[in-house]
């Protein structure tokens, strides 16, 4: 069954069907082409269309009430060709002006040009946007050469689809006759023109290579497209989510909204939109588009994919490309500024509360020192205040005192003041230190030093004076003279770092004498200034600080 379509020709109506009428049309597009250019070259055409509704009405008269395909073709090749009608014009007419000879030449220019080779996506043939089919057609080889070189090229980080995407946006579909035969590098001639129309019609067939390329290319766009629903899915929940996080922001400014997702809370935008309003705009309207358009893009194509929906035009693909990529710079450079402003924001806060001495620390720093009453006496170039970890234990929990500088250039002492009485005082910690210079000291009357044993990381006095004692303490156990907690903490701190230790050394210094003073300041330092020897070491800790009063003071 055909459709039959009504038309008028030089004031004539006639019933012809869809095949035929897309022939004829094409048929004396091509004659009014062919003759514009000539002196009097529209009378001609007119002249031409004349005789064309001359046959359709023998037609007619021999019982013919609707117009076939094979009837325009008869039609066509009765006529003839354009070029055949420009020798019969120049025998009939040798008086011919100059112009119209010259004319005649350009009409001739014009057709070649139009035969020149031109590129088209071919819409007949493709599997994505017919872009290889296309060129295949106008270089006359397989489209699957260039597919499967195009395969492989995907794979030189990504170049063979790149250039498939940037063809597919510059290269316009061939949707006339004219077209396809520009893109098979073929005269646009009526009987080309009608061979273009046939072809149409009929049913493509491929070869073996084609459908196996065919099978597996559906299985990857099954794929990905099975991945571009999951995604625009995603995007979609993404987008309510972030709406419904701005909803809350503008609008219930007391909500929790460390809880929105994407640390939006934390932007304050309410605040920043009266000081940057223009930016805050920015920012949302940018964020939106740029998950709105994918999640568009995605829907048209499954829209297309079921056939509700045409594919979109090349200069749509590009305006929604431009526009994705105008949200793209508008909303980076707006994000950038206001996390800038809020960074500094949070750096004042921050700056105000975590605050020891006039000091800026974080807060377990500050918690440990003030806990101990420690006083920051010099604190340059130091990464940290006090570190956890690699106790001598092995209790990742227990904080010390600690410093560390790859260059050995910090300088660090932190001190504690003790009250006490008049009389005769120890003191032990336990330390360790990666090199020479870093020392344990006291004031009484004087200043007393004791450097840090420099073992690193590994070994120390400790665990060699447990090493002793474990068979002693082992044999004590056997007759219950020493508690069992002994020995459990014996084989912990044996048995930390494998076996191998932290560096830690007890430290002790005797005879610290006060007569007048009441207090006694102690602490930790590899301040040369202080200690009088040059610090060489990039990192030291100090803990467990005890003071003990040993006697009263000598009589006189």
């Amino acid at each position: 069954m055909k459709k039959n379509i009504t038309i008028n020709l030089c004031g004539r109506l006639f019933q012809i069907d869809e095949d035929a009428y897309d022939m004829l049309h094409q048929y004396t597009n091509s004659l009014r082409s062919h003759f514009k250019h000539m002196e009097g070259g529209e009378e001609i055409a007119d002249d031409i269309e004349s005789r064309i509704a001359e046959l359709l009405d023998e037609l007619k008269a021999q019982g013919n009430t609707a117009i076939t395909i094979d009837h325009i073709r008869g039609i066509i090749s009765q006529i003839g060709q354009p070029e055949q009608m420009d020798e019969a014009i120049g025998n009939n007419d040798e008086s011919a002006s100059t112009e119209g000879h010259k004319g005649a030449e350009y009409a001739q220019s014009i057709l070649q040009e139009m035969t020149h080779r031109k590129f088209y996506r071919n819409p007949n043939d493709k599997m994505l946007a017919g872009v290889l089919s296309g060129l295949a057609c106008s270089f006359g080889i397989d489209p699957t050469i260039l597919r499967i070189a195009t395969v492989l090229l995907t794979f030189f980080y990504g170049s063979g689809l790149i250039a498939y995407i940037i063809l597919a946006l510059v290269i316009p579909e061939a949707r006339t006759p004219e077209q396809v035969l520009q893109m098979q590098n073929k005269p646009v001639t009526p009987q080309n023109l009608a061979g273009v129309v046939i072809e149409n019609k009929q049913p493509q067939s491929y070869g073996l290579l084609h459908r196996i390329f065919s099978f597996l290319l559906k299985i990857c766009m099954g794929f990905f497209l099975g991945i571009a629903i999951l995604s625009g899915f995603a995007l979609a929940i993404c987008t309510v989510v972030i709406v419904v996080s701005f909803i809350t922001i503008f609008t219930v400014p007391t909500a929790s909204l460390n809880s929105l997702p994407f640390k939006l809370g934390e932007l304050n935008l309410p605040e920043l939109f009266a000081i940057h309003p223009w930016v805050v705009v920015l920012f949302v309207v940018g964020l939106l588009l740029i998950l709105l358009i994918p999640i568009y893009a995605i829907a048209h194509m499954l829209l297309t994919k079921s056939g509700k929906t045409q594919p979109m035009g090349m200069v749509q693909r590009i305006v929604w490309i431009a526009l994705w990529l105008a949200s793209f710079c508008s909303f980076i450079p707006a994000m950038i500024y206001l996390q800038d402003v809020v960074q500094e924001h949070y750096t004042e806060e921050y700056n105000r509360t975590h605050t020891y001495q006039g000091i800026v620390m974080e807060e377990r720093d500050i918690d440990y020192l003030k806990q101990g009453e420690w006083t920051v006496v010099k604190h340059e170039n130091c990464h940290h205040y006090t570190w956890s970890g690699h106790y001598f234990t092995g209790d990742e929990n227990i904080r010390f005192l600690d410093s560390y500088d790859w260059d050995c250039s910090h300088v660090y002492q932190m001190e504690h003041k003790q009250k006490v009485v008049p009389g005769v005082y120890k003191l032990v910690c336990n330390g360790r230190a990666e090199g020479r210079g870093c020392y344990i000291y006291a004031v009484g009357d004087n200043k007393h030093l004791a450097e840090i044993p420099p073992y690193g990381d590994e070994g120390g006095e400790l665990i060699e004076h447990f090493r002793r004692t474990k068979s002693e303490l082992d044999s004590l156990m056997e007759i219950g003279q020493e508690p069992k907690w002994k020995q459990e903490l014996c084989d912990k701190i044996i048995a930390g770092k494998d076996g191998k230790g932290y560096g830690w050394s007890t430290i002790t210094i005797d005879n610290i004498v006060v007569t007048q003073n009441d207090s006694i300041a102690y602490g930790v330092s590899n301040d040369a200034t202080f200690t009088d020897h040059p610090c060489r070491s990039k990192w030291f800790s100090a803990v467990d600080f005890t003071l003990t009063r040993t006697g009263d003071l000598p009589k006189k």
